[in-house]
């Protein structure tokens, strides 16, 4: 017998010592199962003739041993994505015959060996989501047959040695997400052979090399970095290139018009940079016109630079496989051609925040295929126009922050497609169309600062699905629908400075999921429903500036607001704390007394409130409401001083000195330990290593996002521990069960259909909630079964916010410079790191197909044409 293949088949437990009887073998094949246990050290002892080990995503632990070199005739060892620790062996370098090594996704730490020189047949270098340091060796330049290396993210630094340049079969070198600084070497840009080259969020710097003509390369990411200097002529020489990924440096200068002569370019993006655009005596771009040969060009996105001008009505030369054009933050001046129409097949068109004047181009609504269209930010005049109803399959239409008037088209009830929309701070008049509220799709309605008039009807019950309710400074009037209690995914309800009166629906209470209500600056009369106590998501309520009456509620969230919710409502009672007067116990033989209370004291101030604004509304004119997000500071929307701070003592002590025992496990910036504080609630205490590159970054991000979000699966934060520099932790809410990782590889645990439909229901309401329940959407960025944990009822939560992003206002996707996990990264977030919604979307798909057939994304079997898609498309039958 000569080979052993179990790959993929559920064992687990150590690898037996009986395979050393099988002196025959020399292939043993046992990936993709849940073996533990260690590597046996006398594996090689026993079989020297061993040609090929595989035993990647397993759950195998401790070191590799250090006498692996006894196999000497070994050329494939695959350990990557297991629990592996300690430092690469020396003697590792003694495999002479080695053609693939994959070490990546382990604990391993250290630097990589200088032996690694000795490997003269190495093809493969995979050792990539690890703990190593130090600098990459000089020695790897030996290795003149490799022809791939993966070596970040890592803990590397200092600069990329020349001598890489050596090896000319080399086709792929990535070394993303590390510290690695100075210049990019000539020498490897210029190897005949390479086609990809990955070495972006780094610290390089300096100018971009010339690159040969007669370069093989194909794919070209340098984005994250502090590169700087004009964009070089040479590039445009490089026929073959497909992808450039500059943006986020400091390029300057203009953009090369001859990069029209890279007719197979399909992506080119130069996002955040400082790059201008030479144009004509018009002022138009001169650039547009080169892309013409661009036959294949699917991304443009130059957002982010100060490229000023005039959009050319040369727009219209641009490829016809164009999906996504961006040029939002570009100072662009004058109107928006009416050429843009000719972009038949984009998906997404973004000119946010330029200073573009004129009306919206009909000519739009013919791009059927437009999924996003965002425009806010600009000077936009005149009415929405009608043709934009013939948008089918819009999902988001961002309108807000322009001087738009008229009343909205009714046709805009006919876009089913649609699940954002936002107009706010406009000119729009008139009456909210009727056809809006049929679009029961719709997740998130923003019209706010506009002049609405009329009424809500009742049929806006028939939302069944939306969100986010944001009808706030209009001239809306008469009573709220008793119906806006049907809502009951919603979560943000803004009905502030309108004309409502009437009474507060008792069937808002029905609205489970709502974690803010305003309804201030009204004529709302009445009690404050007791009901209202049972909401307890609610973490915002504002119900100021009315005429209502009665006691306040103090269970539930009522508990935690303070008397600006309830200011200056004067017949209301309470406690104290709220600055209104305590309630009476008999109402009847008080009410003489209140009455005279009333006309003595409230009525005198009530008209001269009615003076001073009518006096405001006679002399001066009245202004649109601006937002004022720019002067906002970080301190401002930073809640952590709200919460009870916890000390280093306090936290050693429930841990019993942060003790191996009570460790829960470990990520990428710390370690999880799980404690019983001083009143016996057991948390899990995440524990920052402040040593690691990204942590307090990572500690700063999980902060700001988790103080700002709740909901019921994702996971809550208790408290926080902070020093300066020394010390940094969050205590969470403890998931007893674990994660949803450990339920589907462990021997010892296993789902049932049903769980597992629960868990997926589960972790889709959290993303929910994350995209679309927050003022700004947030995206994860790192959605794995590791990060989804399971309380004591198997609810599960969304954990883990270390490297998430939060969308600015009207944007739909960002730039990031943190890489999420190999194989849960959609291929825009992975080449690109452009992120969005979908980006979250995609790494849940991954996770469901991971959830039903127990396979990870990076499971051998899917490789070339194999995708997990196609391998579950299959399966099916």
């Amino acid at each position: 017998m000569r080979t052993l293949d179990l790959a993929s088949n559920k064992l687990y437990g150590p690898i037996p010592s009986s395979i050393y009887n099988i002196s025959s073998l020399r292939k043993i094949s046992l990936s993709l199962n849940s073996l533990s246990g260690k590597i046996p050290d006398d594996m090689c002892h026993h079989l020297p003739n061993l040609e090929a080990l595989y035993l990647g995503t397993n759950e195998l632990s401790g070191q590799i041993p250090a006498t692996i070199d006894e196999c000497r005739n070994l050329q494939g060892l695959l350990l990557d994505y297991n629990q592996l620790s300690g430092s690469i062996p020396r003697r590792i370098g003694n495999l002479t015959a080695l053609t693939e090594l994959y070490l990546g996704g382990n604990n391993l730490e250290g630097e990589i060996p200088w032996e690694i020189g000795n490997l003269l047949n190495l093809e493969i270098f995979f050792a990539v989501d690890m703990r190593l340091t130090g600098l990459i060796p000089t020695s790897i330049g030996n290795l003149t047959k490799l022809r791939e290396i993966y070596l970040g993210p890592n803990f590397l630094e200092g600069e990329i040695p020349w001598e890489i340049g050596n090896i000319h079969s080399l086709e792929i070198f990535s070394a993303p997400n590390m510290s690695l600084n100075g210049e990019i070497p000539h020498s490897i840009l210029n190897g005949s052979s390479l086609k990809a080259i990955y070495v972006m969020l780094n610290h390089l710097s300096g100018k971009l090399p010339d690159i040969r003509s007669d370069s093989n390369l194909e794919e070209l990411h340098l984005w994250g970095n502090n590169l700087s200097g004009n964009i070089p002529e040479s590039i445009s020489n490089v026929s073959k290139l497909r992808n450039i990924a500059l943006m986020a440096n400091s390029f300057s200068g203009h953009i090369p018009n001859s990069l029209g002569n890279l007719k197979f370019l399909e992506e080119l993006r130069l996002w955040k940079n400082n790059l201008t655009i030479e144009t004509n005596s018009n002022g138009e771009w001169s650039f547009f016109a080169s892309l013409l040969n661009c036959k294949y060009l699917k991304v443009l996105d130059l957002s982010v630079n100060p490229l000023k001008g005039v959009l050319p009505t040369s727009i219209s030369n641009l490829s016809q496989t164009l999906q996504f054009f961006a040029c939002g933050d570009c100072r662009i001046e004058g109107t928006i051609p009416m050429e843009i129409g000719s972009l038949n097949n984009a998906i997404i068109l973004e000119l946010t925040n330029n200073e573009l004047i004129g009306s919206i181009p009909t000519t739009i609504g013919g791009l059927t295929n437009l999924q996003y269209l965002g425009l806010s930010g600009n000077k936009l005049q005149g009415s929405i126009p009608h043709d934009l109803c013939g948008l089918k399959g819009l999902y988001e239409l961002s309108l807000d922050d322009n001087e738009l008037d008229g009343p909205l088209p009714p046709c805009l009830g006919e876009l089913t497609s649609m699940r954002k929309l936002h107009l706010s701070f406009n000119k729009l008049h008139s009456s909210i169309p009727f056809s809006l509220w049929s679009l029961k799709d719709i997740l998130k309605v923003d019209l706010p600062s506009n002049y609405f008039n009329g009424s809500l009807p009742l049929e806006i019950g028939k939302l069944s699905v939306l969100q986010h309710l944001d009808l706030s400074m209009n001239s809306l009037s008469n009573d709220i629908p008793s119906t806006i209690g049907n809502l009951r995914d919603l979560q943000v309800l803004a009905l502030s400075s309108n004309r409502f009166h009437g009474l507060i629906p008792t069937s808002i209470s029905d609205l489970v999921s709502l974690e803010s209500l305003d309804l201030s600056e009204n004529n709302l009369s009445g009690v404050i429903p007791k009901s209202l106590e049972g909401l307890r998501h609610l973490k915002k309520f504002n119900v100021s500036l009315n005429r209502l009456e009665g006691e306040i509620p103090s269970g539930g969230p009522f508990a935690n607001f303070t008397s600006q919710s309830f200011m200056k409502n004067y017949a209301l009672c309470g406690s104290p704390r709220l600055q209104v007067s305590p309630c009476k116990s008999n109402s009847h033989r008080n009410s003489k007394k209140t009455l005279l209370h009333v006309l003595r004291y409230v009525l005198p101030i009530v008209a001269s409130i009615i003076i001073v604004i009518t006096l405001i509304f006679v002399c001066t004119p009245f202004k649109k409401k601006r937002k004022s997000t720019n002067s906002t500071t970080i301190e401002d929307s930073f809640p952590l001083k709200e919460w009870k701070r916890i000390s280093y003592d306090q936290l050693s002590k429930a841990t019993d000195g942060f003790s191996g025992g009570n460790m829960l496990g470990s990520g990428s910036f710390g370690t999880v330990y799980k404690g019983i504080l001083f009143d016996e609630t057991e948390v899990a205490i995440k524990v920052f290593n402040l040593q690691l590159e990204g942590a307090f970054r990572s500690f700063d991000v999980e902060c700001e996002v988790m103080s700002k979000i709740i909901h019921r699966n994702l996971v809550k934060v208790i408290t926080c521990c902070s020093s300066t520099t020394d010390f940094k932790a969050l205590v969470l809410e403890l998931m007893p069960n674990g994660s949803l990782d450990k339920w589907l590889y462990s021997n010892n645990h296993f789902l049932d259909i049903l769980q597992r439909i629960n868990i997926m229901i589960d972790v889709a309401s959290a993303l929910e909630y994350l995209h679309s329940g927050y003022s700004t959407p947030l995206i994860h960025c790192d959605l794995k079964p590791s990060n989804v944990l399971l309380d004591k009822d198997m609810i599960a939560h969304v954990g883990d916010f270390g490297i998430a992003k939060l969308l600015g206002e009207g944007d739909s996707m960002k730039q990031t410079m943190t890489l999420a996990t190999i194989g849960y990264m959609a291929p825009e977030y992975g080449s690109a790191g452009i992120i969005s919604v979908k980006s979250d979307v995609y790494s849940y798909g991954i996770l469901l197909m991971e959830t039903f057939t127990r396979k990870k994304p990076t499971d051998e079997i899917f490789a070339g044409e194999m995708s997990m898609k196609h391998w579950v498309k299959t399966s099916l039958d």
